[in-house]
C-alpha cells in the first residue's frame, strides 16, 4: 500500500484540533515534500525522520517521491509533534507496519536523530480534546508527555521512549516481537497529591494583613499590600496559595493544560495552586501573552492560582493596564493579524508596593525623605481604574525589633485554610460561585442591607468618593466577612471591616 493515514493533533491556544497525516509514496524523481500550512519546525521533520528511521535500522524509501499532507490545509501547524506520525506513515506506506493497526490511535512526538522520542508541549490539551470529542482512540506519546496526558481520566494513553517501541507494538501477533518490548500504558493519576509550601505561622505579628489575606482567600478577592521594605509583604504573599481550597479535578486540568502549553507543568504538583511571580521588568506581552502563534502569558499561567506582582509601581504602565480586563472577565483574548486566541485568566492577584519612592513613609525605623509631590507621583503610577478593581488594599506596617523577638508564632496555614474552606462552602451552596464573582442582580440578591447598614454605607461612600464599582466591591467584601463569621445577613460591623480593607493608599 502506497498511502497511509495517521491521526494526530495540532495546538491552537488551549484547543487541540485533530490533524490527519496522509503519507503517499509514488514513483518519480526522489523527493520529500510536506504540505498543509506547516511551520519551519514542521518542515524540518524531513531531516529528523530520515535520520531516525535509518539509525533505528528501518528502511527509508530513498528512491520514492514522498508526499506528506497535514490536513486540514488551512490550520497552522507548528513544533516537532508530527515527527512520529510522519515516520509511522512512511513505514505503513512501505508495508513495514500494518496500516490497519494505526486507525485506533493518535500519535504525537518529536524524534531525535537516533529515534528517541522527545516530549511535546500541550499533551494535556490534546488528551482533554480527545476526551471531549469522544473519538474512542488511544494516544501514543513520548513517556514524559504520556504522564501528563494520563491525568485526564477516561482516556487511554501509552508512553514510548523510542521509535522502535512504537513499531514493535504495532506489529501483528505472532510476528516474533518480544513480550517485554513496545509502549507502556500509563496509569491514571491519583486525585489527591500532598500539598507542600511555606506556613503562615512563620510570619510573626501582622494580624491585620493576615486577616485581610484570610478574607481575600475566602471570597476570591484581589489584594494590594502597601508597606515599607522588610515588613513581610513577600512572605505573606508566598503563603497565600496555601490558604486556598484544593483544586477540583476540572479546575486542576484547566490549570495544568495552560502550563503544558509552555512546557512548565510538573506532574508532581498535580492539583496544587500555581504561584507565579514575574519580575517587575516584565513587558505587557509577557503578562498578557502573544507571539505567533499566540501563547499564554503570566496572567493565564496563573489560572486558578495566584499571580504575585511585587513592586507594583515599578511595572511598566502598559503592563499594569493589561490586568484590568482579566480581573473583570476572567479571560484574555490575544488578537493578531493572522491569529486570535482566547486563554483563561481566572487568577487571584496579590500585589505589593512601597508607600513612597524611598519606601519608608510611615516606618518606625527610618524617616521618609520623600516630598509630598514625590509620594503623589509614585502612587500615581497606579491608575484609578486599576486600583478600583483591586478589592482589598491593606497596610503592612513595620514591627519594632523588640516586639518582633518576643512575638509568639501565629496561626498555622492549616487552621486558617479550614475557616476559608467553610466560608467558601457557604458561598457555593448559596450562589454557586465565590463572592468576588458576584455581579449585577446577584449582588442585590445575596448582599441585602437593612436601613441602618444602608445609611452607614451611603455615608461612607459619599465621604470617600467611591465609584459604583467600589461600592459593589465593598458589598462583596462585607459578604465574605459575614460568611467567615457564619452570619446570613450583613451588619454594620461587616461593612466597617470591609471599608477598612480598601483604605491603605488613602491612609499613607
Amino acid at each position: 500500500m502506497s498511502l497511509a493515514v495517521i491521526h494526530s493533533r495540532a495546538l491552537a491556544a488551549l484547543q487541540a484540533p485533530p490533524v490527519t497525516v496522509e503519507v503517499h509514496l509514488a514513483n518519480g524523481l526522489p523527493s520529500f515534500t510536506l504540505v498543509g500550512l506547516a511551520d519551519t519546525e514542521v518542515k524540518e521533520a524531513r531531516e529528523r525522520v530520515r535520520a531516525a528511521l535509518l539509525n533505528s535500522g528501518l528502511e527509508f524509501p530513498h528512491n520514492k517521491r514522498i508526499t506528506v499532507n497535514l490536513a486540514p490545509a488551512d490550520l497552522p501547524k507548528e513544533s516537532g509533534r508530527f515527527d512520529l506520525p510522519i515516520a509511522l506513515g512512511i513505514l505503513a506506506a512501505q508495508g513495514q507496519i500494518p496500516a490497519d493497526a494505526l486507525g485506533g490511535y493518535e500519535f504525537a512526538g518529536e524524534l531525535s536523530l537516533a529515534g528517541d522520542l522527545r516530549p511535546v508541549r500541550g499533551a494535556l490539551a490534546m488528551s482533554l480534546a480527545l476526551r471531549r470529542q469522544g473519538e474512542g482512540r488511544a494516544m501514543v506519546l513520548p513517556m514524559d508527555s504520556a504522564r501528563e496526558a494520563s491525568l485526564v481520566h477516561g482516556t487511554v494513553v501509552y508512553g514510548a521512549r523510542h521509535l522502535l517501541d512504537v513499531v514493535q507494538s504495532l506489529q501483528p501477533a505472532g510476528s516474533g516481537v518480544p513480550d517485554d518490548s513496545g509502549w507502556v500504558r500509563q496509569q491514571e493519576a491519583p486525585d489527591d497529591m500532598p500539598a507542600t509550601g511555606p506556613d503562615l505561622r512563620d510570619v510573626k505579628g501582622q494580624a491585620g494583613p493576615k486577616r485581610a489575606l484570610e478574607i481575600a482567600a475566602a471570597g476570591g478577592h484581589s489584594v494590594l499590600m502597601v508597606g515599607p521594605p522588610g515588613t513581610g509583604k513577600s512572605m505573606l504573599a508566598q503563603r497565600f496559595a496555601g490558604l486556598l481550597p484544593p483544586l477540583d479535578t476540572e479546575a486542576a486540568l484547566e490549570s495544568a493544560a495552560v502550563l503544558s502549553l509552555v512546557g512548565s507543568f510538573d506532574p508532581a504538583r498535580w492539583r496544587q495552586r500555581v504561584f507565579r511571580a514575574p519580575h517587575h521588568s516584565a513587558s505587557p506581552v509577557a503578562l498578557a501573552g502573544g507571539g505567533s502563534p499566540p501563547r499564554p502569558g503570566e496572567i493565564s499561567l496563573a489560572h486558578h492560582g495566584v499571580l504575585f506582582l511585587d513592586e507594583l509601581p515599578e511595572f511598566p504602565r502598559a503592563a499594569l493596564e493589561v490586568l484590568r480586563e482579566p480581573l473583570e472577565t476572567g479571560q484574555i483574548t490575544i488578537s493578531r493579524a493572522a491569529h486570535q486566541a482566547e486563554f483563561p485568566a481566572r487568577f487571584q492577584l496579590i500585589a505589593a508596593m512601597n508607600p513612597c519612592p524611598c519606601g519608608y513613609l510611615g516606618s518606625r525605623q527610618r524617616l521618609c525623605r520623600c516630598s509630598p509631590e514625590a509620594v503623589s507621583r509614585y502612587q500615581g503610577k497606579l491608575s484609578g481604574p486599576l486600583l478600583d478593581r483591586i478589592d482589598v488594599q491593606v497596610e503592612v506596617a513595620s514591627v519594632a525589633h523588640d516586639e518582633l523577638l518576643k512575638l509568639p508564632e501565629g496561626e498555622s496555614t492549616a487552621a486558617v485554610a479550614e475557616r476559608v474552606a467553610r466560608a467558601r462552602e457557604r458561598q457555593l451552596a448559596r450562589q454557586g460561585c465565590t463572592n468576588a464573582l458576584l455581579h449585577g442582580a446577584l449582588i442585590d440578591t445575596h448582599c441585602p442591607l437593612d436601613d441602618t447598614a444602608s445609611r452607614f454605607l451611603q455615608a461612607a461612600a459619599a465621604r470617600l468618593g467611591w465609584s459604583a464599582r467600589s461600592l459593589h466591591r465593598v458589598l462583596k467584601l462585607a459578604r465574605t466577612v459575614a460568611d467567615l463569621a457564619g452570619a446570613d445577613t450583613l451588619a454594620v460591623a461587616h461593612l466597617a471591616e470591609a471599608i477598612q480593607l480598601r483604605r491603605a493608599l488613602q491612609a499613607t
